[in-house]
């Protein structure tokens, strides 16, 4: 099934990337025709779940990040997260926008004592609000907008620019619609929701091109173990490093060896369901979703229509795939 937030035809054809000397990415992976522009938003610093996902966005060649935005305040801690990872991966080229709120901190700032946001060699945005605005304006393609917290900034966008929505196509990690977390069979309020309701209500409201979302019943089950977590954490990638050290200071361990699985990794899973081509480890099906004053994602007919990533069809492959795209060379 083809994810069908993709604005364009894609040409069938395979491309390899070889992982750890020896395993390969095709088509039936993460290929695609053409790079998909995208913006990630994100509430990093606060689960490390953030922090995996903007590891797998950058370590993705099918997606084009055109700029990565905070919210949920602390924008200056964020930022600088940001900042020294972007840093990391080779990636200064990419602009960074903060979300309103620049007090507080994050559970990650040890690892950016050292580090400050004017030292970053690409470009600062004080408003990342209107920094998203201009990036999808501006975009000759349509934009995919990754969101994977509460969503202020977002929001924020749409409330100055609503014309925005048209133009871009909308993957968040949002709601309970059947499952609660750790899989319980009661939906819960969850928390990028809960956080910030009217703007969430805004924002998948919204009339993108297209609304993607992962809700707890698929992101809330997804974390790496075995030898899928012995493979990441042994590569000796400077990403990858950055990521496990990161872990380790959010986690509160003395060594990386004391990390023996990940956390919940909620947001990883917006990534994957902004690839294009097919999303077959998922279920997806075409909800009503009503936003309520308490942060729960209902299934309602008077509800915004939406691509909802309700089950897996084949979680134990998405940890394959996740593990080959976080390692890849």
């Amino acid at each position: 099934m083809m994810n069908a937030h993709v604005p364009f035809c894609l040409t069938a054809f395979a491309f390899a990337v070889v992982v750890a000397g020896v395993v390969s990415l095709t088509v039936a992976d993460v290929a695609a025709a053409e790079e998909i522009p995208v913006i990630f938003d994100t509430d990093i610093g606060d689960d490390i779940d953030d922090t995996w996902a903007l590891t797998m966005l950058l370590k993705s060649p099918q997606l084009d990040v055109k700029l990565v935005t905070t919210t949920c305040h602390s924008s200056q801690a964020r930022g600088r997260l940001l900042g020294k990872l972007l840093t990391v991966a080779g990636r200064a080229d990419v602009p960074i926008g903060l979300g309103p709120g620049s007090g507080g901190t994050t559970r990650q700032d040890e690892w950016t004592k050292d580090y400050r946001l004017d030292q970053y060699p690409g470009k600062v945005h004080e408003d990342g609000a209107q920094a998203i605005i201009d990036t999808i304006n501006n975009s000759r393609r349509p934009i995919t907008v990754i969101a994977v917290g509460p969503l202020q900034t977002v929001s924020a966008a749409l409330k100055k620019e609503p014309g925005i929505a048209s133009k871009a196509f909308f993957v968040g990690m949002h709601g309970s619609v059947r499952k609660g977390y750790g899989g319980s069979s009661t939906p819960s309020a969850e928390y990028n929701v809960r956080r910030d309701a009217d703007a969430a209500r805004r924002v998948l409201s919204a009339p993108w091109r297209k609304t993607t979302i992962t809700p707890l019943d698929t992101c809330g089950i997804v974390h790496l173990e075995g030898r899928h977590f012995q493979t990441l954490r042994e590569s000796d990638q400077p990403l990858p490093k950055a990521l496990m050290e990161n872990y380790r200071i959010w986690a509160k361990k003395g060594s990386a060896a004391e990390l023996t699985r990940s956390s919940t990794l909620f947001d990883t899973v917006a990534i994957y369901l902004a690839y294009p081509g097919d999303s077959d480890l998922t279920t997806l099906e075409t909800l009503s979703i009503k936003v309520t004053d308490d942060g729960h994602t209902r299934i309602d007919p008077a509800g915004s229509k939406m691509s909802v990533a309700t089950s897996w069809k084949d979680l134990p492959g998405y940890r394959d795939l996740m593990v080959k795209v976080l390692t890849a060379r």
